[in-house]
């Protein structure tokens, strides 16, 4: 009688038996971000960036304390060739000189299924900060960890990154793919 009457005591009281948030810290070796928009009628162009740096952190009993902080720098952009590179570098988009990086941080990740998810947040280009929702997945590739992929897309004209505006579109679709490592939650 005393042993089922101990467990129920544990199970209600032990913060143990709850799940505990999980903080997986960016592997930026191995996370990407592809920027990708139509130009000249048709024309898919792109550019890449890496040196991605931040945490992901997922609370399985409380949406409102799950983060996704993301920090990349505008200097490891790549676009299809190397005038493209310069350009969006230069002050006529990212200006990377005054603005050396880009940030995206979650104000609410929720879980829609199984691995699957929405983040909602805010991106912060130049000086400009745009609420922005992504929608991504989760592949736990093993205890300890994640690949998450995550798309969304921005105006150009929202961070008024508007030049060329008749042979660019000012649709630009992102997609993320991120891999982390497990660390002690927060």
């Amino acid at each position: 009688m005393l042993r089922p009457l101990l467990l129920l005591v544990a199970t209600l009281f032990c913060p143990l038996v709850h799940a505990l948030p999980t903080t997986w810290n960016i592997d930026t070796d191995k996370t990407t971000i592809r920027l990708s928009w139509h130009a000249f009628g048709g024309i898919l162009s792109w550019a890449n960036l890496s040196g991605v740096t931040g945490a992901v952190t997922l609370d399985p009993d409380n949406e409102f304390a799950d983060r996704i902080n993301v920090q990349i720098p505008v200097a490891t952009l790549k676009a299809s060739n190397n005038l493209l590179t310069w350009q969006l570098k230069s002050n006529l988009f990212f200006d990377a000189q005054r603005y050396p990086h880009i940030t995206f941080t979650s104000t609410r990740v929720v879980k829609l299924g199984e691995d699957r998810y929405r983040a909602f947040g805010t991106l912060a280009v130049r000086d400009l900060t745009r609420p922005v929702i992504l929608e991504a997945s989760l592949d736990r590739q093993s205890a300890g960890a994640i690949a998450l992929h995550a798309t969304t897309a921005i105006s150009r004209a929202a961070y008024k990154m508007d030049r060329f505006a008749l042979v660019v579109d000012d649709r630009i679709a992102i997609s993320i793919a991120i891999k982390a490592k497990t660390t002690a939650a927060l």
